[in-house]
């Protein structure tokens, strides 16, 4: 995706942004995601901007899914995912997701640009 930044926090976790804003993020441990199992918090967190509560809903409503979100993410645009999970994606549905948080988040001019060379996802 074009413009895009990367930016690291104090604490090592790398965002990617576009405009200055990010729409695709590795969380540190936090105690909200966590091993049900160990209590232990999960270390492999991805955070996805996404364009609209209903495409959050979407992608979490089905708890087989590796999709998921918690109450510290209520009302935010985004959902999340565990990296030990992204192999349960199909390269199709990962690429759509990033593209539709990186538009999410561009200025309406850039992807404005880019939905007119490539299309909707």
């Amino acid at each position: 995706m074009p413009h895009v930044t990367s930016e690291t926090s104090s604490r090592g976790a790398v965002a990617y942004q576009v405009g200055g804003k990010s729409f695709l993020s590795f969380r540190t441990p936090r105690k909200d995601a966590f091993d049900p199992g160990t209590g232990e918090p999960y270390d492999d967190v991805i955070v996805f901007w996404v364009p609209s509560p209903d495409d959050k809903e979407a992608l979490v409503q089905d708890p087989s899914s590796p999709w998921f979100t918690t109450a510290h993410f209520n009302g935010h645009p985004s959902v999340l995912l565990r990296g030990s999970r992204i192999g349960e994606l199909r390269r199709d549905q990962l690429v759509e997701v990033v593209q539709d948080a990186w538009l999410s988040r561009a200025s309406r001019r850039r992807a404005e640009t880019w939905l007119a060379a490539h299309g909707p996802g």
